[in-house]
């Protein structure tokens, strides 16, 4: 199975669901993420994740392009994090999701205020992709038993 998670700037939200998702799923599912115009990988959401044992420090950010063709022609599902921007697309025959969730990384507040607008993110991502796993009903012998989440 290949899913691919996708924001605009792929720095926060689709990395930390790329990080949350492989806890998950082990190897026995393909995750990816990309973004339409890829800046880079948000050190609060490096720090967030690392606080539940998730280590997404070597992750960048990138496009579909930097994507392996094999993996793209592939796709299981393709879900969109975007709430208010315009949610980058990608053709494909994949299942389309979209969890509207506002980016944390607007740079408004204090250090602390920011660390808990990324792990209110962070714990929401966890909570779809638990619902994810049983809606499209994932076979759960594939999940990972040493997720943290």
């Amino acid at each position: 199975m290949n899913i691919l998670f996708m924001c605009v700037a792929n720095s926060a939200r689709s990395q930390m669901a790329e990080g949350l998702a492989r806890n998950v799923f082990g190897d026995k599912v393909k995750i990816e993420s990309a973004g339409s115009q890829p800046t880079r990988v948000n050190p609060f959401a490096v720090q967030v994740l690392k606080e539940i044992g998730i280590d997404i420090s070597s992750h960048h950010s990138k496009t579909c392009d930097d994507l392996p063709q094999a993996f793209l022609g592939n796709l299981d599902y393709v879900i969109t994090l975007c709430a208010e921007e315009a949610c980058p697309m990608v053709v494909s025959n994949a299942k389309k999701i979209h969890w509207p969730l506002p980016d944390p990384a607007n740079n408004e507040g204090s250090e602390e205020e920011q660390l808990n607008r990324f792990r209110q993110t962070r714990d929401a991502i966890s909570s779809k992709i638990r619902e994810f796993t049983r809606q499209e009903k994932i076979n759960t012998s594939i999940i990972h038993h040493s997720s943290k989440f």
